[in-house]
């Protein structure tokens, strides 16, 4: 018989703000993550603080803000007004407490809750704050949110704020900051204030055209049918054209916060969009042929943004403000004006437009039968049973915070696949099987999408056939062996992506899974090495008695084992696009028919190593062991 649990007095318990803020880290920075996603907590941390700075410029205080990450140490110091000296303590530990509750001093600020300093502080190791004003100064350090020591200083310093935190590695395990999501993350803050001078680690981050500039480092200028069209007034900016890439691509900014999950101000701008185009033109276009293949940036102010998550990636405000416009109006009254203007006064853009639309229908036309008879096929090949093993989460649900972790991993072969689904967690992990290598579909029409059964059924397991809104997981892992023949499958894998869902990489979606090359134990320990050199270190630590395992494949990596590499401790490498970086140049470089050049590349550029599977016969009581 159960025992019954006793509920009394003493089952209810309070927490203080640190508590809570560390005991359910999601509800404050989303997931956590190990910083190889942009969307991970460490990125977040650095966000809230910056948010601070750039409020503070917003407000026409401090030109510039200097940034310094060094070994896990992040610092950011601004020259605004600095924090009101009697009140530091309270603005960086005592929930709910900020300046932003008077709207006033802060108009159309992006923070307004008083929580995200708070959380940075109880989610660091050491966190510490230091305000200027008029040559006075208070300085105040945390461990993990506690108080461990403040002081009054006279400084001759300009004002301002400086914060310096170290991340907590007990919740945000092994992590590492990776400057390519730091270098968008401060571009996007300077294409969002002209202006503003960011200096991080010795480079300097500046725009004087504001989105204009945003696109153009974004895209290829080469590649577009007309050039950027950049309409501006108060309160909102907008920059599009089109290209020849598939899909929408949307980049929106809420008071210089990029809802990379939309929201209200999104879905108006696709309506109103829509719209103004029909009526300019006189003719009932579709509205996926009219967005196809378009580029946006798009950011509006709104007066206390109400967001969906304190992560703030998805605007739920209805309203510009309490006495605004709704967002909708606003957005349609200002394309309707400025883009119809435009068009009218720039006949050449408006002839490439309608090219481009017209393309895009006569493409969609095209295809609809076969997206018919793919998407049939899809239904009778019983898509759950026979390549997905699904798990119970997915991205798409907005009100569980685990979302962030839901994963796809896309194996080779049943061996591989059949490990990963015995240890996966079932609730946040699923598993889609390939049979053997994938088509090179470089320089391929989406068409072949549908036409190849493997494609298609991954198309519809990840639910993109019509654009990110509806993606099914936020992390898709590419999980093959670490041998020629699984960098091939890679390779395929990542062209097909970028080809026909640039989107999702450019979005941070995908990941190529890092598994450990050897075991070297004794036994009284297990070490598991992804590298040589991990290797070496192993052995030299272990000592006697070391017996090495070298892992040929995924297959080979029992499913008990395998837990241990998918699990908190996984590692995962980012496929990054630089935005300097044109997708076409690099996909005909290393997939097209240029088979001399790459050939000349790969003879100038041989190395060729010895074999560091074994280790040298002269270091005894070593056995090595191959699956």
């Amino acid at each position: 018989m159960a025992q019954e649990v006793r509920y009394d007095e003493d089952s209810i318990k309070s927490l203080d703000w640190k508590e809570h803020i560390r005991l359910r880290p999601g509800m404050y920075i989303g997931k956590l993550g190990n910083g190889s996603s942009a969307d991970d907590g460490i990125y977040v941390l650095l966000k809230e603080i910056m948010d601070n700075s750039i409020d503070e410029h917003v407000m026409g205080n401090g030109k510039h803000i200097d940034i310094k990450i060094e070994e896990g140490k992040a610092s950011i110091r601004d020259f605004g007004r600095g924090i009101p000296l009697g009140k530091v303590l309270e603005c960086v530990s005592k929930i709910n407490t900020g300046g932003k509750y008077d709207s006033k001093a802060f108009q159309k600020s992006v923070g307004l809750n008083g929580v995200g300093t708070k959380a940075v502080n109880a989610l660091s190791n050491y966190f510490r704050v230091q305000s200027i004003r008029e040559g006075k100064s208070k300085v105040a350090e945390f461990a993990k949110g506690e108080l461990i020591g403040e002081k009054n200083l006279d400084v001759d310093q300009p004002n301002g704020t400086m914060i310096e935190f170290i991340p907590d590695d007990s919740i945000f395990k092994h992590y590492r900051f990776i400057n390519e999501f730091i270098d968008n993350q401060l571009w996007n803050y300077a294409y969002l204030n002209s202006g503003l001078t960011v200096n991080y680690n010795g480079n300097k981050f500046f725009s004087k055209n504001g989105l204009l500039d945003l696109l153009r480092r974004k895209t290829n200028e080469d590649e577009l049918n007309y050039p950027i069209i950049h309409l501006k007034a108060d309160d909102i900016e907008l920059a599009f054209s089109h290209d020849n890439h598939y899909g929408e691509d949307y980049h929106t900014f809420v008071n210089g916060q990029n809802t990379t999950q939309g929201g209200t101000h999104l879905q108006a701008f696709k309506e109103a969009f829509v719209k103004t185009i029909r009526e300019f033109y006189k003719k009932d276009f579709d509205a996926s042929d009219i967005r196809s293949c378009i580029t946006a940036a798009l950011s509006v102010r709104v007066q206390e943004p109400v967001f969906e998550s304190q992560t703030k990636t998805k605007l739920g405000s209805a309203d510009m403000g309490p006495d605004g416009p709704s967002v909708k109006s606003f957005i349609y009254d200002f394309i309707k004006k400025h883009l119809d203007d435009y068009l009218h006064k720039n006949p050449t853009i408006a002839d490439a437009m309608l090219k481009r639309i017209s393309r895009s229908e006569k493409e969609r036309k095209e295809m609809a039968g076969i997206r018919k008879l793919a998407n049939e096929r899809a239904k009778k090949a019983n898509l759950h049973n026979k390549k997905l093993r699904d798990c119970r989460t997915h991205f798409t649900d907005e009100k569980d915070e685990t979302r962030y972790n839901t994963t796809l991993f896309i194996t080779e072969g049943d061996s591989a696949s059949g490990s990963i689904t015995k240890s996966r967690n079932v609730d946040l992990q699923a598993v889609f099987s390939l049979r053997g290598k994938p088509l090179n579909c470089y320089g391929l029409t989406k068409k072949v999408v549908y036409e190849n059964e493997e494609f298609n059924l991954l198309q519809h397991a990840l639910d993109i056939e019509d654009g990110l809104e509806n993606l099914r997981y936020n992390n898709i892992v590419v999980a093959t062996d670490a041998d020629v023949d699984g960098m091939h499958i890679r390779l395929l894998l990542m062209t097909f992506f970028l080809q026909f869902f640039p989107d999702l990489v450019r979005n941070g979606h995908l990941y190529i899974l890092d598994t450990p090359l050897f075991r070297v134990r004794n036994k009284q320990k297990t070490i598991y090495c992804y590298s040589e050199a991990e290797k070496q270190t192993a052995i030299r630590k272990l000592k006697d008695k070391v017996e090495i395992t070298r892992f040929k494949g995924l297959g080979e990596i029992s499913p008990d084992e395998f837990g241990l590499f998918i699990g908190e401790e996984i590692r995962l490498d980012p496929v990054i696009v630089t935005q300097e970086i044109s997708i076409e140049k690099i996909l005909d470089y290393y997939m097209g028919k240029n088979t001399p050049e790459r050939q000349e590349f790969i003879i100038n550029n041989l190395v060729i190593e010895l074999d560091t599977d074994y280790v040298p016969v002269e270091e005894e009581g070593v056995v090595n062991v191959e699956l």
